[in-house]
């Protein structure tokens, strides 16, 4: 059998690593579904605006940059070397401040529930990025699985947009692009750190640029108490906790595949709406999901030749 022929067979040990990593993918996705209520919630409405996006924004990763110092301390975590400086600097751009300024903003105009449907070309945005960044080969099944989930969620959006497209769904895809370029980056440092590891750096060395952005952003109005709830829960686990789970999950897992993973996120988050926010839920948005859900099982089971880079990332 030769070299390339090895490598396509999946081994027991490779296939426990896979399933491993989609579970930790589907805890980092739950934890990020509540970002989008949670971030409605922290900036509030246009016509009752709370927290200013951008010191969301900045102070979400200061708060948690300040964590993963002691992170960082106590296990003893490597200094970064120049080489792995430019990855970290794309997946901070990406994470720590495109996606959740862009969907700050555009949360102002639409509710949690448009957010989610839009935001739902996520999958397919990391996984073209990462193919590209690791030069993946998805069998052709694999695509067709990522880009018939990828419709079902634009079909969604235009069953309750009527199909049309505003300013701030253009923030949302901007978001969309920010997050998949940061993902592939932290995932590509993950091949060499621990999970924990490489978001703690990413938001540590943030700290010169969020602490005082934060600081200048600082909001000089009266704020609800909810809106710091939201606040507190996009610090704590979707600008930190949540990406232990999620980056180790794609080192494991392989970025490509998990990465499908995030194709039930919007239907997570506009079930997380509907106690959050109060918004409602609609017998489609169920519809769509358990159509959703399936291209993700089914996309799990479509052969994903890997790269020597990715194969060699997945160590416990």
């Amino acid at each position: 059998m030769s070299t390339d022929e090895s490598a396509a067979v999946p081994t027991p040990a490779r296939m426990n690593d896979e399933t491993r990593g989609l579970w930790l993918g589907l805890l980092g996705v739950a934890i990020f579904a509540m970002t989008l209520p949670m971030t409605r919630l922290a900036v509030g409405p246009a016509l009752d605006p709370q927290l200013p996006p951008l010191f969301v924004t900045a102070g979400r990763a200061a708060g948690a940059g300040v964590l993963s110092i002691a992170t960082l301390w106590f296990t003893a975590a490597p200094l970064p070397r120049r080489h792995q400086l430019l990855a970290l600097a794309v997946s901070a751009a990406g994470t720590v401040v495109g996606f959740p300024l862009f969907l700050g903003l555009a949360l102002r105009d639409v509710d949690a529930m448009h957010a989610a449907v839009i935001t739902g070309v996520l999958p397919l945005a990391t996984a073209v990025v990462a193919a590209m960044s690791f030069r993946q080969r998805p069998s052709n099944g694999f695509w067709v699985c990522a880009v018939l989930g990828c419709a079902l969620e634009l079909a969604f959006a235009a069953q309750r947009g009527s199909g049309q497209l505003s300013a701030a769904d253009g923030l949302l895809l901007l978001a969309v692009l920010s997050a998949s370029i940061g993902y592939v980056a932290g995932a590509r440092l993950s091949a060499q750190w621990r999970a924990e590891q490489v978001i703690s750096w990413v938001l540590v060395l943030s700290l010169p640029v969020t602490a005082p952005l934060m600081w200048a952003s600082w909001p000089t109005h009266s704020v609800r108490a909810s809106a710091w709830v939201g606040f507190g829960y996009v610090t704590l686990f979707s600008m930190w906790l949540g990406f232990f789970a999620w980056y180790r999950g794609l080192a494991l897992g392989g970025t490509v595949r998990v990465s499908q993973v995030q194709l039930v996120q919007p239907f997570l988050a506009l079930l997380f709406a509907v106690p959050v926010l109060g918004e409602r839920l609609e017998l489609s948005t169920v519809v769509f999901s358990v159509a959703v859900i399936a291209t993700v099982f089914v996309g799990k089971s479509m052969p994903t030749h890997l790269s020597t880079f990715q194969r060699g990332s997945a160590r416990p």
